[in-house]
């Protein structure tokens, strides 16, 4: 079997636009004025974080709302909750939560800052969120259940 003689692989210099072409694909901020209210995100948001960790919801259904670095921390959290019903025998049901309250503030354009209350049948725990607007709508960039 003859062989071909292999060619030194060319090395071409990126084109000039590439870091615009990048910069255009990447997510975009977007102004506040442009976002709906966050009251209701930041409501719906908590209650399927809720319920990821009560096993009753799969993460991948709160992606699209969520940033890369948000939803492997998230997933991660999860996972840890679901070894620990396994472990304890116990099956996963729908969380049964009463949202207190919201608080949010603004502390930059097109960023969210929020804490909701939340009350459960054996204590009351906090949600941390932090939204910011990208493409148009918004996306939290962290969460914390406190």
């Amino acid at each position: 079997m003859a062989t071909t003689p292999s060619r030194p692989a060319r090395a071409y210099p990126p084109p000039a636009d590439a870091l615009e072409l990048s910069e255009f694909f990447a997510p975009q901020r977007t102004s506040s004025t442009a976002l709906p209210e966050p009251e209701p995100f930041l409501r719906n948001l908590t209650r399927g974080v809720l319920e990821v960790f009560a096993g009753v919801r799969e993460v991948d259904q709160l992606a699209r709302w969520l940033t890369e670095d948000a939803y492997r921390k998230l997933m991660t959290r999860s996972n840890l909750a679901a070894r620990a019903r396994s472990a304890r025998g116990v099956p996963a049901k729908r969380p049964v939560h009463t949202l207190l309250s919201v608080h949010h503030s603004s502390p930059a354009d097109g960023v969210v800052e929020a804490v909701v209350i939340v009350e459960g049948p054996a204590r009351t725990r906090a949600v941390a969120l932090r939204l910011e607007g990208m493409d148009g709508r918004w996306r939290a960039t962290s969460l914390a259940l406190l």
